[in-house]
This record gives C-alpha cells, structure tokens and sequence, in this order.
C-alpha cells in the first residue's frame, strides 16, 4: 500500500478532530477509516474498565457484539494484546480461543465455525495509560501476513488514539457541564447500566441527562421489566448527587404498620420492639437520591405524610416531636398508570404532582428495534462467564425470532429466556447442564432452545403471504418477475419492522447499505 493510499485513509480523520461530532459518530469515523486501510473483515474498538473490555464500536460483527464484555481474565488474545503494548498478530494455527469466533457478519450471514482466519490488534494509549484496544479479523489466513500491516496498525493507532481522545473530552465536558462525577470504575465486574442505542433509548438517554443535571422530583413509568430502577441510577448517576448515597426503598414490600418507620425513622420506645432509636430511610439518603419503587402501592395515609418532606424536607420520627431537614432528591418509579390511580380515589392528586414533575417513561422492548439483539448478547455473554464456556451464539433464525417476539416481560423475559435457552443447549449438546469447560465447542442456540414449542414463535410474527401470491402473472418476463418479487419481500420486510432498514437488512439476510441501494433501484421509500 502507497503513502498516498495511508493519506487518504487518515486524512478525514485528522479533518474530523476539529469538528463538532457525536461520540459515536466520530468512532464510526475511525473504524471505517481502519477498513479502507486494511482489509480487514471485522474490526472493533474496545474500552479497557478494570478488568473488562467493553465494545465501544463495531463493524462487520454481529449486532450483539455491542452488549457483551469481554473479562480479560477469560480471553488470553485480548490479554496478550493488551500485554505486548504495540500491534501484534496471531498467526493462524494459533491455539488461542478467538473472542469473536462466530460472530463475524459475512455477506450478511453469521459464520458459526472459523477455523482459520488471520487477526492482529492494538493497544490504544492515552495519557501513557492503557485506553482500550482496537482489533481486525479477517476470514481467510495470511491477510495480514505482510508486515507492513503491522506497521500500519501501530501508525494508525497513534491518530485513533487522538480521536478517541477527542470523544472522550467531549464526554467529560458533557459530565462536567451537568455536575456529575467521571470517575471510570474498576470494579470487579462491570454493573449493570442502560443498554440499547435504539432511537426510543437514545431519546430516554437525552432526557436522562437533561434531569440529572436538576434537583426536580422525577416519576419513571413503563411496563414491568422495562428497567425502570437502571434509570433511576443512572439519573442519580449523572447528577451532582453522584458522590452521596442512592437509598432505594420497595414500597410494595413494606407491611403497611411499617412504611411510617422505614421512610422516616422512629425513637425508642416508639412501639412494641422499638429497642433503639432508628434513622430512616428519607435521613440516609440525605444530600443524595431517595428511590421510591412501585411508589403506586403507599396507601392514602402514608402519602399525605410524605407530602410535607417533599415540600420542606421536614420530618419527624415516629414517636418524636424533634423535626430534622433533608435535602434528598426523590425519584419514583411505578407501572401503574398513576393518573387513573388519582381518578379513582386511590392516589392524592397533590401526592401525585410533586412525584410527576420530570416525567421519564421507559419504551417497551417491543419499540426498541434491534436493542433486543444487543441485549440478548449482554446476557450470552453473562451466561458464557458464568458457566465458563468457550462461546454462546445466536443462530440466524434465533435471531430473527428474537426481533419478532412481542415481549410482554421486557427486558427481564428476555434475560430469563436467554438464560434457559443456555441451558437447554448445553443439555442437547453435552448431555448434562452442570458440565462445562472453557474448552467447549461454541454452543449455538437455535429457535427451539429459546422457546420449549418452537410454533409459540410463529405467532409473534407477522403473517407473510405465500410465494405463489407474490409471484407476477405468467406473461411477465424473468427480469420483470424478479424486480417484483424484490420489491414486495423488501416492503414486507420494511412494513414489518416500522420503516427500519438495520432490522430489515438482518432479517433478508443483506448489509444494510446494500439493502438501501437496492431499494433506491427499486424505487422503495422508507415507510
């Protein structure tokens, strides 16, 4: 490859650091920039937090890459790229298992075994701090057998290190300008967050912010399993309450003799048992967030006590005349609809109007398009650790009946179904559900793993007309014939997915560039 060949391929980049791009924009930028340089099949940007790479961007793997994490301790490849601190590659015949076996997208199908292909990666440095890595994969040995592929990848991972230098100011600003800690964890094992990049997400992610950075009361609404409690984190999160206790309390759980006590503490003596004198729940989560779940369930009595707090941060413990003041920020969060409650008697509507003053409401897994795939690969992955297995893999008809399945669990069936659809497959293939090894075969999960009938997968789909009704009148010529067929499966499949060509591409099985150039030859709009 030419110098002018190295220019081209950087020089957007060097262009885009003085530009005002989205953090994810910006990565997109720099992983296709990678591709035209190297001919790589796969590549990916991966951010190192304690002892877990996270997928920051992808291209040419499977959607639900982006969900996993990657624990260093299970990868040897990834530890021993991050080990060397300059661009190395794995020869072919290399024994290391390959993180991203079975996952690489090639012409729009998932390869599920790869018994040889060539790959090499880098470390990203930042500050003369380890930052991440940035990985390529190629499907066919010996394509990054030239040296001066090697010599590529470290030039170029001089300038992506400014790039992601660059979104991570960016990032930083953003927290600063809303008071919120940017304190990167290093924990054990990564907690739990929002995940999804879905437009309904991306939308709740922006609204999330733009309340963090305010003291106002928020109610969090949504369907049960939706993840209503991550949202109260991360609002608590991104706040200037960061540093200070997030106290969450499960109204629906309190016997109701004892709700007064837990939210608001109580004195010696103040009833049978009262042994000692007890803080509340309102004073432990003082000058932090107070996390009011299932807040529908306080009955009438209990609300009108609490009125007083949220308006003056004034209470009392049962049993004492002492006032004490709190600065707490109350979140509540309910999937009830609290209006109809407030209708019928059941809720104060002075009770509800200082909960519902940044309304946050949680989408459905159903409107979330392709987040159901970066999610199921979260749990695949949780599952692979956990059982300590060699890989989960989704076939391609489980993935399909994944993005069609209507959800009425959410988020949590979806975890609960991954979760048995693992198990399942280790006892059809293994013969027993406790034996596993970190040197299994890559377990792949099909449709009758996720769903114990796999007809009960049918009826989340949309009904699809018979060839034989699709297919033009006979006088019409081969070419007319195909252009026609063409253009109703891509209509079908847009219809079915509301207008979305990711979900469409994955479903006929197409790169989603591609399947945007055959519409436009076929004279398709965007519903």
């Amino acid at each position: 490859m030419t110098t002018s060949h190295i220019l081209n391929a950087v020089s957007p980049l060097i262009a885009d650091l003085a530009q005002d791009l989205s953090e994810r924009e910006r990565l997109r930028r720099l992983l296709a920039a990678l591709r035209n340089l190297l001919p790589a099949d796969a590549v990916a940007l991966l951010k190192l937090e304690g002892e877990w790479l996270h997928p920051m961007a992808i291209d040419g793997l499977m959607p639900d890459t982006l969900g996993r994490r990657f624990r260093l301790a299970e990868h040897p490849r990834f530890a021993q790229l991050l080990a060397a601190g300059q661009a190395t590659r794995f020869e072919p015949d290399s024994p290391l298992p390959d993180p991203y076996d079975g996952l690489i997208a090639h012409k729009g199908q998932t390869i599920t075994e790869l018994h040889v292909h060539d790959c090499m990666g880098c470390v990203l440095q930042l500050g003369g701090m380890p930052w991440g890595l940035l990985t390529l994969d190629a499907l066919e040995p010996g394509r990054f057998a030239d040296p001066a592929a090697l010599a590529m990848l470290q030039a170029f991972s001089n300038l992506a290190a400014a790039t992601v230098a660059t979104a991570e100011r960016v990032h930083q600003l953003s927290q600063l300008a809303r008071g919120a800690s940017n304190t990167a964890s290093t924990s054990a094992a990564p907690e739990r967050g929002l995940q999804g990049s879905s437009p309904a997400m991306r939308q709740l992610q922006k609204d999330i912010a733009l309340v963090a950075a305010s003291d106002l009361s928020v109610l969090i609404t949504g369907e049960t399993g939706t993840g209503k409690e991550l949202v109260a984190q991360a609002v608590h999160a991104q706040s200037g309450r960061a540093g200070k206790p997030m106290i969450s309390i499960n109204c629906a759980a309190l016997p109701d003799n004892l709700v007064e006590s837990e939210l608001f503490g109580h004195v010696r003596g103040a009833f049978t048992g009262a042994l000692t004198e007890r803080s509340g729940k309102f004073e432990q989560a003082h000058q932090g967030t107070l996390f009011l779940d299932e807040v529908g369930e306080l009955s009438l009595p209990v609300q009108a006590k609490l009125l007083r707090v949220l308006q003056s941060g004034q209470l009392q413990r049962l049993g004492s005349d002492r006032e004490h003041h709190v600065d707490v920020r109350v979140i509540a969060a309910t999937n009830r609809d609290l209006a109809s409650e407030v209708s019928a008697g059941r809720m104060r509507a002075d009770f509800y109007h200082r909960l519902n003053v940044y309304p946050l409401n949680v989408p459905p897994l159903r409107e979330r398009d392709s987040d159901v795939l970066q999610l199921a690969g979260y749990f695949l992955e949780e599952n692979r650790s956990r059982l300590k297995l060699g890989g989960l893999r989704l076939e391609a008809t489980a993935q399909a009946a994944l993005l069609n399945h209507r959800w009425a669990g959410n988020v949590r069936e979806l975890e609960h179904l991954i979760s048995r659809a693992v198990l399942k497959a280790l006892s059809r293939n293994d013969g027993s559900a406790g034996r596993a090894s970190s040197r299994l075969r890559i377990v792949t999960l099909g449709v009758a793993d996720l769903w114990d009938q796999p007809e009960a997968t049918v009826a989340t789909t949309a009904p699809q007309a018979p060839v034989t009704q699709l297919l033009p009148a006979p006088e019409v010529g081969l070419r007319d014939a195909v252009t026609t067929y063409e253009r109703e499966l891509v209509n079908a499949s847009l219809a079915r997915h509301h207008g979305s060509w990711a979900a469409a591409a994955r479903e006929l099985q197409i790169d989603r560039a591609n399947l945007q150039r055959l519409a436009k030859r076929l004279d398709i709009a965007r519903p």
